[in-house]
């Protein structure tokens, strides 16, 4: 299962070392929402190693500081409290980025919930909450950078969705289908935004090995087969995804717009060897 954000107190190994240099970030500016822990965390690493500004946002102020610490950026980092639900927390992020930096070269719309339950047992307010955070959260937070992203002349923006919006999950039809949701945006918006030189695209991160992760699936009995069915024979990694995304934000990926990149070790499109 993907993750965006998490509760969890789970320190995954998967995130404790230095991931490596990126290039064709030198004094880009990015803003990664859900920044806290996982992939948000993971890509947000990768970009101040690459000699990225980056914003990250959460919705705890304990965790933003705990994330600060690890990241270690200096001045290249900067934390803002937010709930990507909310329109007033959104447009406050982006006027702190504007006063800090005046402009926004890429944008991860990573902040996301993980919630299953099976069709009969999804009231309302499962529903609602899914929706608030995982669709509506995304476009807000895509619709008020725009200004910022204007400010820079174009810029770049990845969406994270889902492995589920590929192939169907029994315990999770409201979850998979805020992020078949969150795959539709990429696709209208990158119609939408080219003229404005913004390119939109989409990650479905598969069976990423994270704090949520472990928090879902905590008996390493119960890893085995799920690693049994992914073609590579292991799980991802958070750095495994924030590689894709940087890709994504960088100008490598100049000419890719309105897609979606599956990062799941081929569980999707293939079965593995017999």
């Amino acid at each position: 299962m993907d993750e965006n954000t998490t509760t969890s107190t789970t320190t995954s190994t998967t995130t404790s070392t230095r991931t490596g240099d990126v290039t064709g970030f030198q004094d880009r500016i990015v803003l990664v929402t859900g920044g806290t822990s996982g992939m948000g965390f993971a890509t947000a690493r990768l970009l101040l190693d690459g000699g990225a500004h980056v914003v990250i946002t959460g919705r705890d102020e304990k965790r933003l500081a705990r994330a600060a610490e690890r990241l270690d950026g200096g001045d290249r980092l900067v934390t803002v409290r937010g709930d990507v639900a909310d329109e007033a927390d959104t447009e406050r992020v982006a006027e702190e980025v504007r006063r800090r930096h005046g402009r926004l070269d890429g944008v991860f719309a990573n902040a996301g919930i993980a919630d299953f339950k099976p069709a009969a047992e999804a009231d309302v307010r499962h529903l609602d909450r899914l929706v608030d955070v995982n669709f509506k959260g995304v476009f807000l937070t895509v619709q008020k950078a725009l200004p910022l992203l204007d400010a820079a002349g174009g810029g770049a923006v990845v969406l994270n969705a889902s492995w589920t919006l590929h192939r169907g999950m029994a315990v999770a039809p409201v979850y998979a289908a805020t992020k078949a949701a969150v795959h539709s945006l990429a696709r209208t918006l990158g119609s939408d935004l080219a003229p404005r030189n913004i390119r939109v695209n989409s990650v479905s991160p598969g069976y990423i090995e994270t704090e949520m992760f472990h928090g879902a699936v905590p008996d390493p009995a119960d890893h085995e087969p799920i690693r049994a069915g992914i073609p590579l024979g292991r799980l991802g990694t958070a750095e495994d995804v924030a590689h894709a995304v940087a890709f994504l934000l960088s100008p490598h990926s100049s000419y890719i717009t309105a897609q979606d990149l599956v990062i799941d070790g081929g569980l999707v499109g293939a079965l593995p060897a017999a």
